[in-house]
């Protein structure tokens, strides 16, 4: 008796389990982004929740800089980074209708005393 050879192969099935792992990576990806899937973080001690601190420096309308909320000068801010770690990560928020000379007097101190982790808060438009 001879053996009929295999003339085609049948992919319906291998299209079906493919289909079947598309959707549970997209699911997957989908829980993880949106932060549906409940994880626990780590507890930190309070000597690594300060070190972990971000510094924030604010300019407002007048062009008056704070730094932790507390008014300082421009020359001020550089003695008031000198004992901060080089990791600390700032933050500044600055008025939107201020001279863009004074944004970047602030930015270039912060710079220049080696801070790298350095961002500037904006808010949405509605």
């Amino acid at each position: 008796m001879e053996e009929k050879e295999f003339s085609y192969i049948n992919m319906i099935p291998f299209i079906d389990v493919m289909l079947v792992l598309l959707v549970i990576v997209l699911m997957t990806g989908t829980f993880v982004a949106t932060g549906i899937i409940p994880v626990e973080l780590p507890k930190v001690s309070r000597a690594q929740e300060k070190a972990m601190k971000t510094g924030v420096i604010e300019i407002d309308k007048g062009g008056i800089v704070y730094y932790q909320s507390r008014r300082i000068e421009l020359e001020g801010l550089k003695e008031a980074l000198t004992d901060t770690s080089r990791d600390t990560p700032f933050l500044i928020r600055a008025d939107r209708d201020i001279q863009l000379q004074r944004f970047v007097e602030v930015l270039e101190i912060v710079k220049s005393m080696g801070f790298r982790k350095v961002s500037l808060q904006t808010e949405e438009a509605r």
